[in-house]
């Protein structure tokens, strides 16, 4: 099978199209052109030969650090640069949210909706926004069917909370302060959560320095025209660079003619791209991909192995231990990698003390939890060859986990081992269908990797 795309694109016509002026792409190129993005000319945007609607192919040979477009920041939308920046900027202290996506959201509900919009070229790549197929769209029945045990669900629905709660308490206060700019029976909520996939989906986020992350907060996102565009890989052959004046998409591999150009997003295992984005890899393509262990269920497994009322009251004391030491959450997961725990110090931790003994446990506090730990210990990485040294009883709750684990899917390995082996059943699946399958076998394999290492 083919590399899955960074999403779903469907090309859409503009207004100008529909009246027979320009095409979506040749409309959109023009404006670039005119608002100073740079194309290179051993490059096209295409909807052919590309793993999507929308890609960018090389029409030439390509080189190592080679410049593919440039990007002058005016042409960047965002807060700052929408027609009512100045607006934003004045009601900022107002328009805080969790996101930190809503400023942003606001000047796309304008932009998207005025007719002579700056942007609207760029917008007519889009008729609407109902070719974005995030699982948050899906039907709830549909959704848990496909997707139950991947995280997922639980995912969508804060997402579902928190859109309704910024919609309700903050973008319609605003709107309804500002009725020559907005209109809630047209900048409605519906529009708005399709906003929100669409930043999802296609925005983009200026790293920071770490210490000035730490004392600013992450940079808003903003929508950058043509960077958008390439579709991601885990093995991409591209990447966006940021500098004073403009962003830069560079080659980092060599590019044959003909091939089409991926960037990346980032290492995000299958179940985020398919929450943010709307699709996942094919094993084996997703060398990020992850698998996670809730917290509370290496809590169930060591309650499950208790023998006796003391014994469950010891691992509930531990816990509460572990939960005081930032170790563990209600909320919280071990991440699994395919080489490693991406969650090394959690896990390692979390093991060892839920399998000491009484004794062991109150000597282990006594000394404050850290002080007994070699700095070898402290510094050693949970990799595929140290989770098979594992102590016996370590290896037994881990084991007892994945297990648990396991058990939260709707189906087994080998049903979906078997269903990507037979390709007319593949293909007689939706495309939810097949973008879950895919979800969900990635994550058994590891798990299954797992209880191979420590059994």
């Amino acid at each position: 099978m083919a590399s899955a795309a960074k999403r779903p694109k469907v090309a859409a016509e503009s207004s100008t199209a529909e009246k027979g002026s320009v095409d979506p792409i040749s409309g959109f190129l023009a404006w670039c052109k005119k608002v100073g993005l740079e194309l290179s000319p051993k490059v096209c945007v295409s909807r052919e030969g590309t793993v999507a609607d929308y890609g960018m192919l090389a029409t030439e040979d390509l080189q190592v650090g080679e410049v593919l477009f440039t990007i002058p920041r005016a042409a960047l939308l965002s807060q700052y640069t929408s027609s009512i920046q100045a607006l934003l900027q004045e009601a900022r202290e107002s328009l805080q949210s969790q996101s930190g996506w809503v400023p942003l959201l606001l000047a796309l509900l304008h932009e998207y909706t005025t007719g002579n919009s700056h942007w609207q070229p760029y917008f007519s790549l889009w008729q609407d926004f109902r070719s974005l197929d995030h699982p948050m769209f899906w039907p709830e029945e549909e959704r848990t069917r496909l997707l139950q045990g991947t995280g997922i669900p639980e995912a969508v629905d804060k997402d579902l909370v928190n859109i309704h709660l910024e919609y309700s308490s903050i973008i319609l206060p605003f709107m309804e302060s500002h009725p020559d700019i907005f209109d809630p029976k047209l900048h409605t909520l519906e529009l708005y959560k399709e906003l929100v996939a669409f930043v999802m989906a296609y925005s983009f986020q200026e790293p920071l320095e770490e210490e000035d992350e730490d004392e600013k907060g992450p940079n808003p996102p903003m929508m950058v025209p043509v960077a958008d565009i390439l579709n991601h890989v885990a093995s991409h052959n591209a990447n966006l660079e940021y500098a004073p004046k403009c962003l830069r998409m560079v080659t980092t591999q060599p590019i044959s003619k003909g091939q089409e150009i991926f960037n990346t997003y980032g290492q995000m295992a299958n179940w985020q791209l398919l929450h943010m984005y709307g699709f996942a890899e094919p094993y084996p393509g997703n060398t990020n991909d992850t698998a996670d262990i809730q917290m509370v269920t290496v809590r169930k497994a060591a309650l499950q192995r208790a023998k006796s009322e003391a014994e469950q009251q010891l691992v509930s004391e531990q816990w509460d231990f572990l939960c005081q030491l930032e170790m563990v959450g209600e909320e919280g997961a071990f991440v699994l990698g395919w080489d490693e725990v991406l969650t090394e110090e959690e896990l390692s931790m979390t093991l060892k003390v839920l399998c000491m003994s009484e004794e062991e446990f109150q000597e282990y506090k006594e000394q404050d939890g850290w002080e007994d730990d070699t700095e070898e210990e402290e510094n050693s990485i949970l990799s595929n060859e140290a989770l098979s040294r594992l102590k016996n009883p370590c290896k037994k709750l881990l084991y007892d986990s994945v297990l648990l684990t396991l058990e939260s899917y709707r189906s087994d390995l080998k049903a979906e081992q078997d269903l990507l082996n037979n390709k007319e059943a593949y293909e007689r699946l939706s495309r939810r269908e097949q973008q879950a399958l895919h979800v969900r076998y990635g994550q058994k394999r590891i798990l299954h990797q797992l209880l191979e290492l420590i059994q």
